[in-house]
């Protein structure tokens, strides 16, 4: 074991990297951050940040040097960084397993070669993959390959020759056409497997999306037991065949009452943000005790809860004179007794950028979700789309 006062090391300075810290804190750990953007919410509140590209091995030898294991936020940092530090200090999760996760036709390679379900797809590194793509893949979804989130880096395509044009708009990245699937529903899965293979998930949550970006979040999902048991079985198991140490997500569709894998992420996720206040454990605090070998906590949830992300666009305001920047009315949301607001301390607020989410606890899940949503039309966000 890990234990503190140790120095732990994070890769990422987001809001993600931002609540390790928070977590690692509460522990008794000091944390160092490595992140290129010297205002970034998680070096705020680190004891050391290392404002350098993740490719930079005077910084990298400084956190090997310093910190006693070190971890990641985020899926794009280089795999090859990881595994220079694993030569150092432990590292957990895996280069090996990231890398699966931060490239999706590895990833979609990685659900078929081990029979887990999944959509149709194509890989595609050129005109020609789509010129031969299967005509039953259409109408599909052409993602890039690496770098997309939220919605970026992906274009609905009802045919071959819509499919081309979105290629080269993508500058001829590598790519997957995924089918479009007719959903009935979406829903992820966040659990945490120790070293020795022990896995706890965090009851499923439901997902709603807009414009790409998750929107609201509710825990327990909304669906049958029985399903939720199954998502659950899968994620574990493809944790098992990642040989992964840490917080994965697995986010699903539910396609004619069916399961179909769609993305994983080797680090903590959005959808489970709602762990930070309704259950006994957070997704952060897991992660903690992941990578520093301690017993896994409790991921039992004490509340339902329904969780809104708040993006930038609702730090502007349309005047007759045009757009105004001014900050939210917080009054609006304090005014609900069960509610939780977490703020990421950005340094400037953009439209479609995530700066902070709250999360309403109720003992019934369908009441959590109605007081979210007047929660939500109080501070001005309109309605989904």
């Amino acid at each position: 074991m890990i234990l503190p006062p140790a120095t732990l090391g994070m890769l990422g300075g987001g809001q993600l990297g931002r609540f390790f810290v928070g977590a690692a804190h509460e522990m008794g750990y000091r944390v160092w951050v490595l992140d290129p953007d010297p205002h970034s919410p998680a070096g705020l509140l680190a004891d050391r940040q290392l404002v350098a590209a993740y490719d930079d091995y005077a910084a990298l030898d400084q956190l090997a040097e310093t910190c006693a294991a070190v971890t990641t936020e985020f899926e794009n940092v280089p795999a090859g960084t990881l595994d220079y530090l694993a030569k150092f200090v432990v590292v957990r999760p895996s280069a090996a397993a990231v890398a699966v996760c931060q490239n999706r036709i590895a990833e979609k390679s990685f659900l078929r070669e081990h029979q887990l379900p999944h959509g149709p797809f194509a890989a595609i590194h050129s005109e020609n993959d789509l010129r031969t793509a299967d005509p039953g893949l259409f109408p599909a979804i052409l993602k890039v390959s690496r770098f997309g989130y939220d919605g970026k880096g992906q274009a609905i395509v009802a045919d071959r020759e819509q499919a081309l044009a979105a290629f080269q708009h993508l500058r001829s990245e590598s790519c997957v056409l995924e089918k479009k699937l007719r959903l009935d529903d979406e829903l992820s899965i966040v659990l945490v497997r120790d070293e020795n293979g022990l896995v706890a998930s965090f009851p499923a949550a439901g997902n709603r999306h807009r414009q790409g970006i998750l929107d609201v979040s509710l825990a327990p999902a909304a669906i049958a037991p029985q399903l939720s048991h199954d998502a659950a079985a899968i994620a574990a198991m493809i944790a098992e065949r990642l040989a992964y140490i840490g917080t994965l997500a697995v986010e699903f569709f539910v396609v004619d009452g069916r399961l179909v894998v769609n993305e994983m992420a080797p680090r903590p996720h959005n959808s489970g943000h709602y762990t930070l206040d309704a259950c006994h454990s957070s997704q952060f605090e897991q992660q903690v005790r992941a990578l520093c070998g301690l017993p896994l906590a409790s991921t039992r949830a004490h509340s339902a809860a329904a969780m809104v992300n708040l993006l930038g666009d609702l730090w502007y305001e349309s005047t007759p004179a045009g757009t105004r920047y001014r900050e939210p009315d917080w009054a609006a949301l304090y005014a609900f007794p069960t509610l939780k607001l977490h703020l990421y301390g950005k340094h400037h607020a953009r439209p479609g950028r995530k700066m902070g989410h709250f999360t309403l606890l109720d003992d019934d899940p369908q009441n959590a979700g109605r007081l979210a949503m007047q929660a939500r039309a109080a501070i001005g966000i309109g309605d989904a789309d």
